[in-house]
């Protein structure tokens, strides 16, 4: 029998590929729908015609793309195909682009037409690129693959060719400082990390390929799930994966470029939707708002679990939801790029916990700076560890490697950063990351970069940036700014929205004639947020 953790994902979605259907949905998108013969069709030709261009096995594929099925549909060629993912922010600007496509060593880009500006800022600078695919409407540059004509041209048979258990796929995440770091994910540890979280929970997982095979037939054609959040972030990303390598749907909201919760719940409805991953209260929020005000108007008798991570949600939203849906599951999963299943928090019609505290994950363990294990029960904050399931590390960063990825009491652990105190029953109680890097809506932002940007203007003597509490982002990104010349608020957030991506600008910019820096030019993080806190009016 093959372990479960021996299966390579392209030979996973061949299996799949077998096994299901023409009446077995795929992928959908507004009208669109894709069913599962002609995903792995598609899938296969897409695979295949880019190995034929040059794209070699272990090469990088960069994914500059909204939420839309050829996401999906690219992830498994590059699954099938030996490609390591690559995710892409969607709001980068071409300093942020060429910065990941750089750094990654993508050899073959996926991009949306509608950022085609933006790749021809970067293209020049990017030699190791062999090949740009475009996904759109619109003339195809030449020195750009058709992306429709790679998917339906040439064999769909599977391709023949022997996969590794061991092949790479990356997840970049902002990290906590400096930039990007690329998480070196094998598939293998993956899956590990799926099972053991399975186990964890007390449900059944496939351990052997004929297990697989049933679980598909039972459960993952009937899965229909939907990333409200990005899938270019770890939280729809991973929980995308868990459901289209199952043979599940994944459903992709036609009005993509901000959050619409009346085209989420219009989804929900007519696609009979299983699960949905999203990021917190920025959405919990106006989902609710959208049912509150339109009682009665869709059907959400479908919806099993909503899965929310990156941002605790609260639990009066949740609440709030399990009024309309009281069949459903409230998630919270703590986890983080280089970690996933640090804990989780589940709130039901019967009941529930508190927003910040988790039953602790499988191979988890919460050390002090000394390397200590905190006892429970004791009150003493702590950092929390995974070990077990851990990826490789930083993609080129040892450094960065050695500092996250360490070895405790002769057990590899990732550690990123997150404090917490161990409760007496054993459960979490989650404290936040222990560094000055805002988390907005599930978005990293680093407030040096922030105010850099804010600095190039020419009227800026000093910036600082913080974050403050908010109920729609969870944390604001807050700047606290001193000038020589007279500047508007809203001209300094235009200026910097120029230079970085735009969720990145500050939501509020006070203005204080000295910042309180020390004579060796260190910031006073914690004076400069109390005096952001007073002058919004925000209690801590």
């Amino acid at each position: 029998m093959t372990a479960a953790e021996e299966l390579n994902f392209g030979d996973m979605l061949d299996v799949v590929g077998d096994l299901l259907g023409p009446e077995d949905l795929a992928l959908a998108h507004g009208s669109r729908r894709i069913y599962w013969p002609e995903f792995t069709a598609r899938s296969n030709r897409l695979a295949r015609n880019l190995r034929a261009i040059g794209v070699e096995t272990g090469d990088k594929a960069g994914f500059y793309l909204r939420n839309q099925p050829e996401y999906t549909e690219a992830l498994a060629a590059s699954f099938k195909a030996r490609f390591t993912h690559v995710n892409v922010n969607y709001r980068y600007l071409a300093d942020e682009l060429f910065y990941i496509f750089d750094n990654s060593d993508s050899a073959v880009v996926f991009y949306d037409a509608q950022f085609l500006d933006q790749v021809e800022l970067v293209r020049g600078r990017l030699p190791k690129v062999k090949v740009w695919v475009q996904i759109g409407d619109g003339d195809i540059p030449d020195w750009a693959e058709d992306y429709e004509r790679l998917a339906t041209e040439g064999d769909p048979s599977p391709l023949d060719i022997e996969r590794s258990a061991d092949d790479l796929f990356f997840l970049y995440t902002g990290g906590t400082t400096g930039m990007p770091k690329g998480v070196m994910w094998s598939q293998s540890v993956w899956r590990q990390a799926a099972r053991e979280g399975a186990e964890k929970a007390g449900l059944p997982y496939p351990s052997t390929l004929d297990e697989f095979k049933m679980a598909v037939e039972l459960m993952g054609r009937t899965a229909r799930q939907v990333p409200a959040c990005p899938l270019m972030h770890g939280t729809g990303l991973f929980t995308a994966m868990g459901a289209f390598l199952a043979g599940g749907a994944i459903i992709t909201l036609e009005q993509n470029t901000s959050f619409a919760p009346e085209n989420l719940w219009d989804t929900v409805d007519e696609h009979g939707v299983t699960s949905m991953a999203i990021v917190g209260d920025a959405f919990g929020k106006p989902m609710l708002k959208a049912l509150d005000e339109n009682p009665q108007r869709w059907d959400v008798s479908s919806v099993q679990t909503i899965v929310s991570s990156g941002v605790m949600w609260s639990a009066e939203v949740k609440q709030g939801l399990l009024k309309h849906m009281p069949q459903a599951a409230m998630m919270d999963s703590f986890g983080s790029s280089e970690a996933v299943g640090f804990g989780s928090s589940t709130t039901t019609a019967e009941g529930g916990t508190q927003t910040s505290k988790f039953e602790i994950g499988p191979n988890c363990k919460v050390f002090s700076e000394d390397d200590r294990e905190v006892v429970p029960g004791s009150g003493e904050a702590g950092i929390i560890a995974r070990g077990g399931a851990v990826p490789l590390g930083y993609y080129k960063d040892e450094e960065k490697t050695a500092r996250t990825f360490k070895t405790i009491n002769g057990v590899r652990y990732a550690i990123p950063g997150d404090w917490c105190t161990v409760e007496a029953d054993g459960t979490i109680t989650l404290l936040g990351r222990g560094s000055n890097c805002i988390n907005t809506a599930g978005e990293k932002v680093y407030p040096e970069e922030v105010e850099e940007a804010l600095k190039e203007h020419k009227a800026v003597k000093d910036a600082l940036v913080v974050g403050i509490p908010d109920d729609k982002w969870g944390n604001a990104v807050t700047a606290v700014v001193a000038t020589d010349a007279d500047v508007s608020e809203d001209e300094l957030r235009e200026f910097v929205q120029s230079r970085i991506a735009r969720y990145k600008a500050p939501k509020s910019i006070l203005f204080k004639d000295d910042l309180g820096r020390a004579p060796n030019g260190k910031a006073d993080y914690k004076s400069i947020k109390a005096y952001a806190l007073a002058q919004l009016g925000v209690s801590q």
